[in-house]
Protein backbone atom coordinates (compact mmCIF):
# COMPACT_ATOMS: atom_id res chain seq x y z
CA UNK A 1 0.00 0.00 0.00
CA UNK A 2 1.04 3.29 -0.60
CA UNK A 3 0.12 5.71 1.68
CA UNK A 4 0.36 9.63 2.27
CA UNK A 5 0.49 12.08 4.80
CA UNK A 6 1.59 15.82 5.30
CA UNK A 7 2.21 18.54 7.44
CA UNK A 8 4.66 21.28 8.69
CA UNK A 9 6.22 18.73 11.54
CA UNK A 10 8.08 21.70 13.54
CA UNK A 11 8.97 21.00 15.98
CA UNK A 12 8.42 16.39 15.59
CA UNK A 13 6.29 15.61 18.49
CA UNK A 14 4.81 12.38 19.62
CA UNK A 15 1.59 13.37 17.79
CA UNK A 16 3.31 13.35 14.57
CA UNK A 17 5.60 10.12 15.60
CA UNK A 18 1.71 8.25 16.10
CA UNK A 19 0.89 9.58 12.77
CA UNK A 20 4.16 8.01 10.99
CA UNK A 21 4.09 5.09 12.64
CA UNK A 22 0.28 3.95 11.66
CA UNK A 23 1.43 5.37 8.06
CA UNK A 24 4.03 2.72 8.06
CA UNK A 25 1.90 0.06 9.49
CA UNK A 26 -0.32 0.43 5.93
CA UNK A 27 2.68 0.95 3.51
CA UNK A 28 5.51 2.55 1.92
CA UNK A 29 5.45 5.97 3.59
CA UNK A 30 5.38 9.32 1.29
CA UNK A 31 5.10 12.70 3.51
CA UNK A 32 4.40 15.68 1.86
CA UNK A 33 6.39 18.47 4.01
CA UNK A 34 5.08 22.09 3.76
CA UNK A 35 7.33 24.65 1.82
CA UNK A 36 8.43 27.78 3.40
CA UNK A 37 5.72 29.80 1.49
CA UNK A 38 3.06 27.33 2.31
CA UNK A 39 3.76 26.91 6.04
CA UNK A 40 2.71 29.83 7.35
CA UNK A 41 -0.48 29.64 5.56
CA UNK A 42 -1.86 26.55 6.85
CA UNK A 43 -0.81 27.82 10.34
CA UNK A 44 -3.67 28.81 13.04
CA UNK A 45 -1.14 31.08 14.95
CA UNK A 46 1.71 33.15 13.86
CA UNK A 47 4.69 31.74 15.39
CA UNK A 48 8.27 31.17 13.43
CA UNK A 49 8.55 27.79 11.09
CA UNK A 50 11.85 26.72 10.60
CA UNK A 51 13.02 26.79 7.21
CA UNK A 52 12.31 24.13 4.56
CA UNK A 53 15.76 22.43 4.60
CA UNK A 54 16.03 22.08 8.19
CA UNK A 55 12.32 20.90 8.90
CA UNK A 56 13.43 18.23 6.44
CA UNK A 57 16.43 16.99 8.08
CA UNK A 58 14.88 16.33 11.11
CA UNK A 59 11.54 14.43 9.43
CA UNK A 60 14.28 12.24 7.20
CA UNK A 61 15.92 10.98 10.90
CA UNK A 62 12.02 10.02 12.10
CA UNK A 63 11.33 8.42 8.69
CA UNK A 64 14.28 6.64 8.48
CA UNK A 65 14.46 4.89 12.03
CA UNK A 66 10.27 4.00 11.79
CA UNK A 67 10.87 2.46 7.99
CA UNK A 68 13.42 0.43 9.44
CA UNK A 69 11.81 -0.96 12.07
CA UNK A 70 8.86 -1.72 9.55
CA UNK A 71 10.70 -2.71 6.38
CA UNK A 72 9.00 0.04 4.38
CA UNK A 73 10.40 2.30 1.77
CA UNK A 74 9.90 5.61 2.45
CA UNK A 75 10.49 9.36 1.14
CA UNK A 76 10.03 12.99 1.84
CA UNK A 77 8.63 15.71 -1.02
CA UNK A 78 7.71 19.64 -0.79
CA UNK A 79 4.19 20.63 -0.62
CA UNK A 80 3.61 23.78 -2.38
CA UNK A 81 -0.47 23.37 -1.83
CA UNK A 82 -2.45 22.33 0.91
CA UNK A 83 -4.11 19.27 -0.44
CA UNK A 84 -0.63 18.12 -1.79
CA UNK A 85 0.56 14.82 -3.01
CA UNK A 86 -2.25 12.88 -2.03
CA UNK A 87 -4.28 13.78 -5.14
CA UNK A 88 -1.88 12.01 -7.23
CA UNK A 89 -3.01 8.67 -8.57
CA UNK A 90 -0.18 6.44 -7.09
CA UNK A 91 -1.73 6.46 -3.46
CA UNK A 92 -4.30 4.08 -1.27
CA UNK A 93 -4.79 5.33 2.26
CA UNK A 94 -3.79 9.47 3.50
CA UNK A 95 -3.16 9.76 7.32
CA UNK A 96 -4.66 12.62 9.39
CA UNK A 97 -5.02 13.44 12.66
CA UNK A 98 -8.58 14.50 13.87
CA UNK A 99 -8.38 18.11 12.81
CA UNK A 100 -6.99 17.29 9.45
CA UNK A 101 -9.84 14.67 8.24
CA UNK A 102 -12.22 17.16 6.68
CA UNK A 103 -8.75 18.04 4.62
CA UNK A 104 -8.91 14.47 3.68
CA UNK A 105 -12.58 14.32 2.66
CA UNK A 106 -11.53 17.08 0.68
CA UNK A 107 -9.07 15.23 -1.37
CA UNK A 108 -11.38 12.45 -2.10
CA UNK A 109 -13.38 14.60 -3.33
CA UNK A 110 -10.37 15.99 -5.84
CA UNK A 111 -9.41 12.55 -6.60
CA UNK A 112 -12.97 11.64 -7.56
CA UNK A 113 -13.03 14.74 -10.06
CA UNK A 114 -9.97 13.43 -11.73
CA UNK A 115 -11.15 9.82 -12.10
CA UNK A 116 -9.10 8.40 -9.04
CA UNK A 117 -9.88 5.95 -6.64
CA UNK A 118 -10.72 7.16 -2.88
CA UNK A 119 -8.27 7.12 -0.55
CA UNK A 120 -8.71 5.11 2.51
CA UNK A 121 -8.67 7.89 4.90
CA UNK A 122 -6.98 6.56 8.61
CA UNK A 123 -7.63 8.85 11.67
CA UNK A 124 -5.02 8.62 14.47
CA UNK A 125 -6.15 9.80 17.27
CA UNK A 126 -4.25 13.20 19.47
CA UNK A 127 -1.73 12.26 21.94
CA UNK A 128 -2.15 13.87 24.77
CA UNK A 129 0.29 15.24 27.18
CA UNK A 130 1.03 14.55 31.38
CA UNK A 131 -1.78 17.61 31.71
CA UNK A 132 -4.43 15.58 29.82
CA UNK A 133 -4.41 18.69 26.24
CA UNK A 134 -3.04 17.64 23.60
CA UNK A 135 0.75 17.66 22.21
CA UNK A 136 0.99 20.29 19.52
CA UNK A 137 4.41 21.86 18.38
CA UNK A 138 2.68 25.18 18.87
CA UNK A 139 2.76 24.03 22.81
CA UNK A 140 6.81 23.45 22.58
CA UNK A 141 7.03 26.46 20.97
CA UNK A 142 5.65 28.13 23.46
CA UNK A 143 7.66 26.33 26.43
CA UNK A 144 4.45 24.59 27.76
CA UNK A 145 5.45 21.17 26.82
CA UNK A 146 8.45 19.03 25.25
CA UNK A 147 7.97 16.74 22.71
CA UNK A 148 6.94 13.84 24.52
CA UNK A 149 4.09 15.78 26.43
CA UNK A 150 6.24 16.68 29.79
CA UNK A 151 4.89 20.14 31.37
CA UNK A 152 8.00 22.46 31.15
CA UNK A 153 7.58 25.59 33.49
CA UNK A 154 11.19 26.48 33.34
CA UNK A 155 11.35 27.01 29.53
CA UNK A 156 10.37 30.11 27.74
CA UNK A 157 9.77 28.53 23.86
CA UNK A 158 12.11 27.82 21.02
CA UNK A 159 15.09 29.42 21.76
CA UNK A 160 15.52 26.36 24.09
CA UNK A 161 14.58 23.75 21.83
CA UNK A 162 17.38 21.28 20.65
Amino acid sequence: MNVALGGTFDPIHDGHRALFERAFELGDVTVGLTSDDLAPKTRHDQRHVRAFSERKSRLADELAALAADHDREWEVRELTEPTGIATEPQFDALVVSPETETGGRRINEIREERGHDPLEIEVVPHVHAEDGDIISSTRIVEGEIDEHGNLTPERTGRENIS
